[in-house]
C-alpha cells in the first residue's frame, strides 16, 4: 500500500498518462479488491479488502485530475506546492488576476461570466501544457510547483465564475 500512485496502477511517472490504462488499472484492481469479494475472509480480511479499496480509490482520485496529480509529481519529486504560503507568481500572472477578480466582481450578465470563464479555459489550457512541459520535459519541479499553483487558481476562478453565473440563471427564472 505504500507504493506511489503510478506504480500501485503500473503507470510510469510522468504527467502525461494514458488515461485509459488509468482506468482499466483502477478497475482491474477494484475487481480484485472490492470488499464485496472477501467476505468470507472473516472481520480482518473485509477490513484489509477496505483499506486497499480506499487506497486504489485514493490513488485513481489523485492521478485522473491533471492538477492533482501535477502536484502530486512535484511532492514525489521533492518540491511541495505549498499554495497556501507561496504565492510567488509572474507579474503578469498576479496583474491578470487581478483582472479576473475585477471582471468576476462587475460581472453582471451570464454573458460576461461566459466570457470570463472561456477566457479562464484558455488559460487553464495554457497552464496545463506548462505543466506537462515543465514535468515530463523540463524535470523543472519549481516551474511545475508553480504551473500548479497558477493551475489552482483558475480552478477557483471557474468554480466562482460558475457558481455566479447559477445564481444570475437561478434569478432570472424567478417570476
Amino acid at each position: 500500500m505504500d507504493d506511489d500512485d503510478f506504480a500501485l496502477l503500473g503507470l510510469p511517472r510522468r504527467h502525461q498518462i494514458d488515461e485509459a490504462a488509468l482506468e482499466s488499472a483502477w478497475r482491474d484492481w477494484q475487481s480484485r479488491v472490492h470488499p464485496d469479494r472477501h467476505v468470507g475472509q472473516g472481520d480482518a480480511g473485509r477490513r484489509l479488502a477496505m483499506q486497499w479499496s480506499l487506497r486504489i480509490n485514493e490513488a485513481h482520485r489523485r492521478l485522473k485530475d491533471p492538477v492533482q496529480r501535477g502536484a502530486y509529481l512535484c511532492e514525489l519529486r521533492g518540491q511541495a506546492v505549498d499554495a497556501e504560503r507561496n504565492t510567488a507568481m509572474p507579474a503578469d500572472f498576479l496583474m491578470q488576476q487581478m483582472q479576473w477578480r475585477e471582471a468576476l466582481d462587475d460581472a453582471d450578465s451570464v454573458a460576461a461570466l461566459d466570457a470570463l470563464l472561456a477566457e479562464a479555459a484558455t488559460q487553464r489550457h495554457h497552464w496545463l501544457e506548462r505543466l506537462q512541459t515543465a514535468l515530463d520535459v523540463d524535470g523543472d519541479t519549481a516551474a511545475a510547483a508553480q504551473a500548479v499553483r497558477a493551475l489552482m487558481f483558475v480552478q477557483r476562478l471557474r468554480h466562482e465564475a460558475s457558481a455566479r453565473q447559477a445564481a444570475l440563471d437561478a434569478a432570472a427564472d424567478l417570476p
